[in-house]
């Protein structure tokens, strides 16, 4: 037994008084029942517990209370014993701890995310333990990724990846391919039909013939759109016909037909297809397409350095679960079967008790646009919508028509309908609730509300998803993107331009759930700030490269060491907010960039009262930051510090390779150029400037003169000469001059009462003339606010009798 145990605990002694208040017990008696289990024999300490019901005794206790008795005479022999220091702080002569009280603390900023079934940020609680279940829509596999992909996959990369590596949960990700979809059917029947045309052969009259006759159906699809968009892509292919027919009908007549075909394929394509696309029925023919084009969409993940998911699911490998969970909906009263498709009621799901439909966007409900894009081309005529009791119930499973795969099924045979699939899938690896769904903003409605209603319908809850994430829109210069519109740049257009991890800085430097704009300034800023952050890096690796000894590596500190080590601590902590902050990449990125701004003004006063920074603490600083940028994905592998240095995919330490050999070159040239000056030798002086300024940055090295020591760096880019720098800039300012003009154009084109109808993100509801009423929460816009969109509309009517004038002085 310790010297300084005690016999009555201080925490114990307050529910001992409040026991013999709340049931009329003497504290006597409460007391002595106490100690029965407690050992008071010599060498245990009184404790101020002890101090305290001494007093409150005010004497012996009887002899029924013979352990309160006992330790009483006990403790009264200690008094005997104290020193006017206090009787508790001493036991048989021996002085005791004094009491330790424990710091009061800060409370951490807890993980909040924003989730789009409560539109505000809601406290993240993953509902078993550490474990995070998480299903992430993927794409529809038909055609070549692009941004508007990247925009959602690798935002939704940065966040598992910091939910996993920074906030240390155990995420299990699952993600799906849609490769049954109404898109995907008509894309793959054209493009069957047209491969068949080519090889028939036909003569150059006869497909001059045909592509006239293409052209009238589409003529007429023209004039009778009023989407906005829709008839800006059709302009825009009618006006591409039109200047190509000439010279096409000159090419016929001398038998060159490849430029023709590769011209009007679209249209010959849409019109083989209104002929002969019933005709259409092997299954294989409906797979070559999405199996082809899921290959290239794993590929350009790759290329971003996107995570894959831990399981992938297929719709074509799911049909059978499809069907069961279908089944099932019937079963449970919220689906009914109508000439061989079967349709989801909502009409009864949202009158049923526990239940309510279009919980992300109920203000969504009845928006007929909305509801037929999500229910698909193939499946939006007259005969199909009159199947339906009401209007806003959607399609389980498809009766299969003419032209179209099929799979057999209680109702006949048919396919499923596309929002089925997630929950089928989700549901057969997740179960019955998940903690995280994702999926881009445009899929809200009806997408995800009629996912949660037949998902929360087959399994009889409310909480199919706790948690739903949306990433915002992307847009091209401001303008909207489709890949439908064919309005779109390529994954692998935007990786020929910019490297992967440029793209991620740029996804970094902006809100997850707000609306990116690919530009050239939002790109420009994600260079700019990757060039900032690996100056700094090789700063340090050169500083680091000094030769020491182990204890001379550590110095001591300065009033500047200490003052930059707070403010390290500081930003650590603020970076941290920003993370619990709904994962606000932006202003983590911010607080990284000023303290390394700091560590630039520590290093440069250091340099001018010509003494070496402090090597410890600016390697801490930089392996923090390292470890940063690899837990958003922006470096690969396990570099100690900073950006590798090579090209995309190299897994070697290139500088740690190549530099002993460029130390070897360096200290070669110093003593050539040495004895040239010596000799006064001017043409070996000048080859050496040569290998210095052109043919070594041409390397990707850099070699600097800092107070008469050679430094060298391997740079992650190649630093350009003077002339071809120029050249770039030219054309940089050439491209962004276009893709303004072209931006400028194509908004003109846009009718005001249409500019803000596409901000489904901004507002929920307009008047007769498109203008806002209701912001996206469906508050009512106010005074202040509806003044500045009012210019903006104005602004907007002007540009557009602009462009209406001009077709009118065109025509």
């Amino acid at each position: 037994m310790s010297d300084n145990a005690s016999y009555i605990s201080h925490g114990q002694l307050h529910p001992l008084l409040r026991t013999c208040l709340g049931a009329a017990v003497p504290f006597k008696q409460a007391l002595n029942e106490y100690l029965c289990s407690r050992s008071y024999l010599a060498g245990y300490a009184p404790s101020r517990a002890d101090e305290e019901a001494f007093a409150l005794l005010r004497g012996p206790p009887d002899r029924r209370h013979a352990h309160a008795l006992r330790w009483y005479k006990h403790i009264a022999a200690l008094q005997t014993q104290t020193s006017k220091c206090g009787w508790w702080l001493v036991s048989k002569g021996k002085r005791l701890q004094p009491h330790w009280s424990p710091p009061d603390g800060t409370e951490q900023p807890k993980l909040r995310l924003y989730n789009s079934l409560t539109r505000t940020k809601e406290v993240f609680i993953p509902q078993h333990s550490n474990r995070v279940l998480w299903y992430c829509c993927g794409p529809t596999v038909y055609d070549a990724s692009h941004m508007g992909h990247a925009r959602s996959y690798i935002s939704f990369d940065i966040l598992r990846r910091i939910l996993m590596d920074y906030f240390k949960y155990d995420v299990f990700y699952c993600m799906n391919i849609t490769d049954i979809d109404d898109k995907i059917i008509k894309r793959a029947r054209q493009t069957h039909l047209l491969e068949q045309y080519r090889a028939k052969k036909p003569s150059a009259t006869q497909i001059l013939q045909d592509v006239l006759s293409a052209r009238e159906p589409f003529k007429a699809k023209l004039a009778e759109t009023t989407d906005p968009d829709k008839k800006q892509m059709f302009e825009r292919l009618d006006t591409a016909v039109t200047t190509a027919l000439t010279p096409l009908q000159g090419a016929a007549q001398s038998g060159t037909v490849d430029v023709l075909l590769e011209e009007a394929k679209d249209l010959l394509a849409e019109w083989l297809d209104s002929q002969f696309g019933s005709q259409v029925t092997e299954n294989s023919i409906f797979s070559l397409l999405p199996k082809y084009w899921e290959g290239e969409f794993h590929k350009d993940m790759d290329a971003l350095n996107v995570l894959p998911p831990d399981v992938l699911t297929r719709v074509s490998e799911y049909v059978p679960e499809i069907v069961e969970f279908v089944k099932k909906i019937v079963n449970n009263g919220y689906g009914y079967e109508s000439n061989g498709s079967v349709y989801f009621d909502t009409v009864k799901f949202d009158t049923s008790s526990g239940h309510a439909y279009a919980k992300l966007v109920p203000e969504a409900v009845g928006d007929q646009k909305a509801l037929q894009e999500g229910e698909g081309d193939l499946s939006i005529s007259a005969d199909r919508l009159s199947e339906k009791r009401s209007q806003n119930d959607f399609a389980l499973w498809k009766a299969s028509k003419p032209g179209e795969p099929s799979w057999e099924s209680p109702w006949g045979k048919g396919r499923p309908g596309w929002h089925i699939e997630c929950s089928a899938m989700a549901g057969s690896i997740l179960g019955s609730s998940m903690d995280i769904h994702g999926g881009g903003f445009d899929l809200r409605f009806p997408h995800h509300d009629n996912e949660l209603a037949q998902s929360e319908a087959y399994f009889e809850n409310d909480h199919w998803v706790r948690y739903f994430l949306h990433t915002g829109h992307l847009t091209i210069a401001g303008c909207k993107m489709s890949k439908s519109l064919k309005n779109f740049i390529t994954i692998k257009d935007a990786l020929a331009r910019h490297t992967a991890r440029q793209l991620r800085l740029a996804f970094l430097m902006h809100s997850w759930k707000d609306t990116l704009d690919y530009s050239i300034n939002t790109m420009e800023s994600a260079i700019q700030y990757e060039k900032f952050m690996n100056e700094f890096f090789l700063n340090v690796k050169d500083i680091l490269r000094t030769p020491t000894d182990f204890t001379g590596q550590f110095e001591k500190w300065a009033v500047e060491e200490v003052e930059l080590n707070k403010s390290f601590y500081e930003k650590k902590e603020a970076v941290h907010e920003a993370l619990c902050d709904n994962i606000d990449t932006r202003s983590a990125l911010e607080e990284m960039r000023t303290l390394v701004g700091q560590s630039n003004s520590y290093m440069a006063t250091r340099k001018a009262a010509k003494l070496l920074p402090n090597r410890v603490l600016l390697q801490s600083i930089a392996r923090y930051l390292t470890h940063m940028f690899q837990t958003f994905g922006a470096i690969e592998g396990t570099e100690p510090i900073g950006f590798p240095v090579g090209t995309n995919g190299q897994n070697v330490d290139l500088e740690s390779t190549v530099m002993p050999y460029l130390n070897v070159l360096a200290d070669f040239r110093e003593g050539v150029r040495k004895i040239a000056r010596e000799q006064k030798v001017t043409e070996v002086l000048q080859l050496c400037d040569t290998v210095r300024d052109d043919v070594l940055p041409e390397l990707g090295v850099r070699m600097e003169d800092h107070e008469g020591k050679l430094v060298l760096t391997l740079l992650i880019t190649k630093e350009f000469p003077l002339e071809e720098e120029k050249k770039k800039k030219k054309e940089k300012a050439l491209r962004k001059k276009r893709d303004e003009e072209m931006a400028k154009q194509a908004k003109m084109k846009v009718p005001p009462s249409e500019m803000f109808r596409s901000e489904t993100e901004k507002y929920s509801s307009f008047d007769d003339t498109g203008f806002p009423t209701r912001d996206a929460e469906g508050k009512e816009i106010s005074k202040g606010q509806a003044k500045k969109l009012r210019k903006l509309y104005e602004a907007q009517e002007k540009l557009y009798n602009e462009y209406l004038q001009s077709n009118q002085n065109g025509s």
